[in-house]
């Protein structure tokens, strides 16, 4: 099992946010519904999902028996549930985080495959690419590797701002706190359907499979319980999701 929440409360999340790689150049504020970046820039931009129609092909992480591959049997309910006397936003921050330290770490060990040679485009799979908003509202296709690093860029750039993500005890989270958490939320399962469409051959080679079956398992969970997830945005790995469901680690 993943070994989250090793620290807790706002002190935690300070003392490691200096530890925290921030990968790339620096990404801008995201909109509203959207991951946001820009190439060296900080104004506000969007990036969009395009979808064209490819025939189906049974993807590797589809395939037995890496479906069914885990660390944890049983459902990750328990492990997300809010605690008792637990604040939500402090509960909702604390995770955002860890998953987000532990998606740095898991791509930091992929890094190397992901070249522009290798993945040209920012994609979760045929058919889905992701597209980059810059500055001047042109959508551009990036390089998988450039597109991640802003993104890690920007998310960690996010958790550093204290209007955001205050430290300090007593200071409120901010009234548009849930949007913020859902547009992380949305940027960091990106990087996950791309690592699975098109890098999952790596994670079994290096024996990861199970660790990276359970880590997504786990974000799944925590983002449908606290509505973090947008079904639309959902669709690049519905089956794999509908499988975990079906083995009982996604609680719908």
């Amino acid at each position: 099992m993943l070994t989250f929440l090793r620290g807790f409360g706002r002190s935690s999340r300070r003392n490691k946010a200096a530890a925290a790689a921030t990968p790339g150049e620096s990404s801008s504020s995201p909109a509203s519904g959207a991951v946001v970046g820009a190439s060296a820039s900080t104004t506000s931009i969007d990036t969009t999902a395009s979808r064209t129609s490819v025939g189906n092909q049974r993807p590797l992480f589809m395939c037995q028996p890496y479906v069914r591959t885990s660390l944890v049997k049983g459902s990750f309910q328990t492990i997300v549930t809010l605690p008792k006397y637990v604040d939500l936003g402090e509960w909702i921050a604390l995770n955002l985080f860890e998953f987000f330290t532990y998606l740095n770490q898991f791509y930091g060990v992929l890094a190397e495959f992901v070249t522009p040679q290798t993945c040209p485009t920012m994609n979760a799979g045929p058919g889905v690419d992701y597209l980059w908003i810059d500055a001047d509202k042109k959508a551009v296709r990036l390089p998988a590797n450039q597109y991640i690093d802003y993104t890690l860029s920007w998310i960690s750039q996010k958790f550093d701002d204290q209007t955001l993500f205050p430290t300090q005890q007593g200071v409120p989270f901010p009234a548009h706190f849930m949007g913020v958490t859902k547009n992380i939320y949305r940027q960091m399962f990106r990087i996950f359907a791309h690592i699975y469409h098109n890098h999952f051959d790596k994670i079994i080679h290096l024996s990861l499979e199970a660790h990276w079956n359970s880590f997504f398992a786990h974000f799944i969970s925590f983002g449908k319980t606290f509505d973090l997830a947008d079904p639309n945005d959902l669709v690049p790995l519905a089956q794999l999701i509908e499988a975990f469901e079906a083995q009982g680690k996604i609680t719908s």
